[in-house]
This record gives structure tokens, sequence and C-alpha cells, in this order.
């Protein structure tokens, strides 16, 4: 493969260290996506002694640069840990990068309670915006839908349900091109008066105070995969349960598949004369081409892989992370919240028996 030449302006720092199976699998990431046309000056953070060797036998990245960093931040390293006593990581080091401007985007393989702490420290959070987010690519009947949050906080209040909105519109947006993203809160049930009262809450915020997005009200578990909306909105517990229970029916479903193929020698027979949409099958559930979390509501494009991810899920996660380091979508999150704010602390101000919103 022909040596890709960076793109004048755009930087990658990579956590090179993060993942289950050390830098091998992200460095052969990183290589599939520069030999498949990824336009960006690399800058790899991690041990010099252990990826030196491993980058000499990959000749697309002989350009790439090294950022020395003694340490890993271990999965099961407790965020507070990581930010007293984790200065000299890699983690640390690829958010530096990014926070002095030596780099445009993050993108790590590692622990995620500490990449969120990481980047909240040392890049602080957009103004307006409370709590990051944590979004997950959901792959759905119409194409994809991105869910937010799936982990970063274990609870929201209404304010930051709408600012996860607010943030989860503008991503899909950069992300895919849409002018305006459809958006719904995730409900037990599509009727308004459904759901405890803080998601009505965020749902009346949502509709007063932000008439430009294209907000269809509450959604159910099963809208997610049919791809009712392109951003669904939920906090962190729910989020997390959703993406899990929906990874571990994707692993049910294709082992189902696989024991009836093998089932009798009629069934081998039909596998082969399926297997074209077998093969289109497979590649689509794989999790590896959907691969890659923003981590919204930072100062920063941070981009978190799966730790156990392979070189496809890798190439997928920096292409994105190339992607949305182009596009100034967080000066739109800025704006809108303050937006939002404004027209809330207007309505708010409203004389005596006017219709009251709160932000």
């Amino acid at each position: 493969m022909t040596t890709i030449a960076p793109a004048k302006g755009l930087t990658l720092a990579i956590d090179a260290m993060g993942g289950d199976a050390g830098p091998g699998a992200v460095i052969d990431g990183i290589a599939e996506a520069v030999g498949g046309g990824l336009n960006a000056r690399i800058l790899f953070c991690g041990d010099k002694a252990l990826l030196a060797p491993i980058l000499e036998k990959r000749p697309e990245l002989k350009s790439v640069d090294i950022r020395h960093a003694d340490s890993v931040v271990a999965m099961t390293d407790k965020p507070g840990h990581v930010l007293r006593r984790g200065r000299d990581t890699s983690m640390w080091a690829a958010i530096a990068a990014l926070k002095e401007g030596e780099a445009n985007a993050v993108l790590s393989c590692g622990n995620t309670g500490a990449l969120m702490a990481v980047a909240r420290m040392q890049l602080r959070m957009i103004e307006g915006v409370d709590r990051p987010a944590l979004t997950a690519l959901w792959p759905t009947q119409r194409g994809q839908t991105i869910v937010l949050d799936v982990g970063a906080n274990v609870e929201a209040t209404a304010n930051e349900l709408v600012q996860y909105a607010i943030m989860g519109e503008a991503f899909f947006r950069a992300l895919t091109g849409a002018e305006r993203p459809t958006v719904g809160l995730l409900n037990v049930g599509a009727e308004e008066r459904k759901g405890h009262e803080l998601i009505r809450t965020a749902a009346r915020i949502l509709r007063d105070a932000d008439p430009e997005m294209a907000f269809e009200g509450f959604v159910e578990g099963d809208d997610i995969s049919s791809g009712a909306v392109d951003v669904v909105v939920t906090d962190g517990f729910t989020g997390n349960i959703a993406i899990k229970t929906a990874e571990g029916a994707a692993r049910l479903v294709s082992s189902w598949v696989k024991d009836a193929l093998k089932y009798s020698l009629n069934s081998k027979l039909a596998a082969l004369l399926m297997y074209r949409g077998l093969k289109k099958l497979k590649a689509r559930m794989d999790p590896s081409s959907m691969n890659g979390g923003l981590l919204l509501g930072v100062n920063g494009v941070v981009v978190k892989s799966h730790g156990g991810a392979n070189a496809a899920g890798v190439r997928t996660a920096v292409e994105m992370t190339a992607n949305l380091a182009r596009r100034p979508f967080l000066d739109e999150i800025a704006e809108t919240v303050a937006k939002v704010a404004r027209r809330a602390a207007d309505a708010s101000a409203e004389p005596a028996g006017a219709k009251v919103i709160a932000l």
C-alpha cells in the first residue's frame, strides 16, 4: 500500500494502549484506514518501545508520530485514581494533545469512565452543558439511529435530557449530513401522559423552547430498531441496559442461525445456495460496522471505541473520528443550548397565568 499524505490541519491522537488486546489491533485498524484513504496525520500515544516495532511492520504508517507515555489506564482503574495518578498514561497524553491544539480529535479503546473523567477535566464542558453523554450507533431497518446516553451518567434531569437531545441532533447532522434529524425521548409509551414527570417535563421544554428541532415526542424500545427516529434520548442507566440487551439478542439470533444451518445435510446445502445472502446478513450484524461512540458535551471530539474491537472495528471508529473532526458541530451545540435556555428563561418570566417552562 502507498502512504497517504496527511491532510493539512487534521491530526488524530490515538490512545494506542487502551484496547483489551493491546496496541496490535489498534495499529492494525489505523493501518487499514490509512491504506483505505484516511487523509490525516496520526499521533500514537503510548509506550514507544512497544509501538515502534509494530509500526515498523506497517509501511503505510511509516510517517506517523509517537508521543511516549509510560503507563496505561487499565479497564479496572477507577476514574478518580486516573485523575490523581494517571497523568503519565497514554489516555491522558492523547487528551492533552487535543487540549493543547496538537490534535483535532481523539480515539481511545480504553476505560469508558476514565476517558470521560480525563476528557472532562482537561477539555472542560461546552458552556451551558451540565454533563457529558456517551453515544452509540444502532443499526435499524432504515439505516442507523443514534442513542444517548448509553452509560456516561446513571441518572439525568429533565434539563440534561434536553441537552442530550440538542447534542444528539447536532451529532447526527454532522455524521450523516441530514438537515433536520428527527428526535425522540425513550419512554414506556408513546402517549403524552405516559412516563414520569421528569421525562414529560423534558418533552414540554423541547416542544416549547426548541421549535426548530424535529421532535417526535416519545418513542418506545421497539421503535429504536425500526428506525422510528434518528436520535433516541434517554438516561445512561436505561440506555446502557438497552444497548447491552440488543447486543445479547443479536448474538443469540446469530447462534440460532448457525445452529439451524448445521442441523442437517439439507440445511448445509441450503446454506451453500444462500451464501451471498448469508454473507450480507453477517456483514449487517457485524458489530465492527457500527463501532465508535462520541463523548458529547466536552470541548473537543473524543470518540470511544469498544475495548474489544478488532482491526475492522477500529477502522470504523477512526474514520468516524476524522469525519467529525472536520465539522463544526460543537459550536452548533453551544449556540443551540444557549438559545433554548434564553427561550426557557423568557417563558418563565411571563405574567402569572402564562405557560411556564424551565431549563
